[in-house]
């Protein structure tokens, strides 16, 4: 990655001259459009003309800045110190599918970023609503392997600075307990209408576990995605290849929460239960081939059971704690109902209970 560039305000910002000068290639022009519409960022695809041979580089490029929201910037800063620090640091030690990064800055602490990516157009975003089949989840888990497995139980991660929530101890565990549940009871204020009585039960009894359970299994950890759903995946149009995206919740603890909660928000219910016991021993195999050793095919079951309270945390935190949309709301319940479900069929209550 070429150095040396400002890092752009806004779109306006993502001009010729600055591409130039990051890609190291001379382009004449360049058109700037939205791509989505994230709520703690601003996507963009940028398509280039070159200045004379193009040295193999694409027609365009996706550049991922700060929400043009001050505020937001400030609030999410740590979600964007932690993706440049992915990029910066850690993606090239492992084995994930990933898009090309051609540039990554950071600066006022986070405030000012950008990333600038392959676009891998025509590749699909997965639709977390919808939810993504058996065969597209194969996919997922073996990739998902690819982030756990070549630096897994690495003790480097046990002082790596870049997560946006570092490795809980018992102080931490508690404090995010308390969250949790806060987070919890105002996702059952907000959606609880809209949730069945099981459901609002289940949650409520997942956040008052929240702290016991971050703190289970310290003898298994690695880096983890943090948000690890269909929706940060992009699928290539024949359903072959897939490419995982938005790192700006990386953690270190239990490899299995980010298993368990693809499994669990981004599989219909049955589809989940029917296909779950192939893909968790797709992923173990994918672990083992990446060289984890000293981990059984039945402690990986387990630390799938006992991960699924990654579902409610990460769907109640994401209700309480970001601006709301109707199609947010239909995302979250749908999330919730099929976690909560997830939950209860794999006994994961009663597991960490007793493990506690």
């Amino acid at each position: 990655m070429t150095k040396a560039a400002p890092i752009p305000a806004g779109p306006t910002d993502l001009t010729s001259s600055w591409l130039s000068v990051v890609l190291g290639v001379d382009i004449t022009e360049v058109t700037v459009s939205a791509v989505g519409t994230g709520q703690t960022g601003a996507t963009y695809r940028l398509t280039v003309r070159y200045a004379g041979e193009r040295s193999g580089m694409s027609d365009s490029f996706i550049a991922k800045l700060p929400s043009q929201d001050e505020t937001v910037r400030q609030r999410v800063a740590l979600g964007y110190r932690a993706e440049h620090a992915f990029y910066a640091e850690v993606a090239d030690t492992l084995s994930v599918p990933l898009p090309q990064c051609f540039y990554c800055d950071i600066d006022r602490n986070g405030a000012d970023f950008v990333l600038l990516m392959a676009d891998l157009a025509p590749a699909v975003q997965g639709d977390q609503i919808a939810g993504c089949s058996a065969a597209e989840a194969r996919l997922a888990v073996t990739a998902l392997a690819g982030v756990h497995g070549p630096r897994w139980c690495d003790p480097t991660w046990l002082s790596f600075t870049g997560t946006a929530m570092p490795r809980a101890d018992a102080e931490l565990a508690k404090s995010i307990g308390d969250v949790a549940r806060t987070a919890a009871q105002t996702t059952v204020v907000g959606l609880g209408a809209r949730m069945t009585e099981a459901d609002r039960a289940t949650l409520t009894e997942a956040a008052d576990l929240i702290g016991a359970w971050l703190l289970l299994a310290p003898d298994r950890f690695s880096l983890l995605h943090g948000d690890y759903r269909v929706d940060n995946l992009l699928f290539d149009p024949e359903r072959t290849r897939v490419s995982v995206v938005d790192w700006q919740t990386l953690t270190i603890g239990l490899p299995a929460r980010d298993l368990s909660y693809f499994m669990a928000t981004s599989l219909a219910p049955d589809t989940r239960a029917e296909a779950e016991e192939e893909l968790v021993g797709l992923y173990f195999d994918a672990l083992v081939d990446h060289g984890v050793t000293e981990y059984s095919r039945e402690n990986c079951w387990q630390d799938y059971r006992i991960g699924m309270l990654q579902a409610p945390l990460i769907t109640t935190f994401g209700y309480a704690f970001a601006a709301t949309t109707d199609r947010g709301d239909d995302m979250m319940l749908t999330m919730i109902e099929r976690g909560c479900r997830a939950i209860r069929e794999l006994g994961t209550l009663e597991l960490v209970r007793q493990l506690s």
